[in-house]
């Protein structure tokens, strides 16, 4: 035991994408349920700092904690089972920053910390998502979500999907 400060380092997931814009037309995939559905998953972010995040019928629950449209976006990120009431992993943070460029947007998303033994799991699906994420925006019909998952699971060196 010691007095002092002692310094950590956390395990970040960090993305950067370029999208084909508006800024705004990448916001609203980012933020209203119409568009998660096809992509993040069914759901709603509400639209305030403060406001609750509930992603796949509770699957994923957490506050917003800046909202400052069209360019930044975070929220509290914490998995939930079927029966829990609680989490059993610790809470992380999901930021999502846009920037115009020329006639795209470029997306950056920093997801922190990431559980030790989760780090390849946690790119595979931000991988997926996103990838869905930029089909959509470029008026495509995302691949299935299980063959993207397979596929980043192999780029990513994770053994199995979980379920």
């Amino acid at each position: 035991m010691n007095d002092d400060g002692q310094l950590g380092t956390d395990t970040t997931v960090r993305f950067e994408r370029m999208l084909p814009g508006p800024i705004e037309r990448v916001w609203a995939y980012l933020t209203t349920s119409a568009h998660l559905a096809g992509w993040l998953g069914d759901g709603t972010i509400e639209p305030r700092a403060g406001g609750v995040v509930d992603i796949g019928k509770g699957h994923i629950r957490g506050i917003v904690t800046q909202w400052k449209p069209p360019r930044l976006l975070a929220y509290t990120w914490n998995v939930f089972g079927p029966d829990d009431v609680e989490s059993p992993f610790p809470e992380s943070y999901v930021t999502i920053e846009l920037k115009p460029h020329g006639g795209d947007v470029q997306l950056t998303l920093t997801h922190r910390p990431i559980l030790a033994g989760f780090e390849g799991l946690t790119r595979t699906g931000w991988h997926t998502l996103l990838d869905m994420l930029g089909a959509l925006l470029r008026g495509e019909a995302p691949e299935p979500r299980q063959a993207l998952m397979e596929r980043n699971r192999v780029r990513y060196g994770v053994e199995k999907l979980p379920g």
